[in-house]
């Protein structure tokens, strides 16, 4: 498509619209993700804040502990397959 505002605008129109969300765009989630939605909205702040926090923590302990596991199987994956490519 075009790149002026009129043509951005007409995409928008036609491909754009409200996704799943809290407050009046709950109806447009899965069930999975309204229960979960619903769950939090049902915390306070302080402990949806900690949540937040703990899960940010997770993360950044698990994930380059799982990116050399991985690295490391599918290297060895590669090794055990006479792959030369990896």
């Amino acid at each position: 498509g075009g790149r002026s505002f009129e043509d951005l605008k007409k995409f928008a129109e036609e491909n754009l619209g409200p996704t799943c969300g809290p407050g009046e765009h709950i109806d447009l989630c899965d069930t999975e993700t309204k229960a979960k939605m619903e769950a939090y909205l049902k915390m306070s702040v302080g402990k949806l804040e900690g949540k937040v926090r703990k899960a940010q923590k997770d993360f950044e302990e698990e994930m380059p502990i799982m990116k050399k596991v991985f690295a490391y199987v599918s290297k060895a994956e590669g090794k055990a397959e006479g792959r030369s490519d990896l």
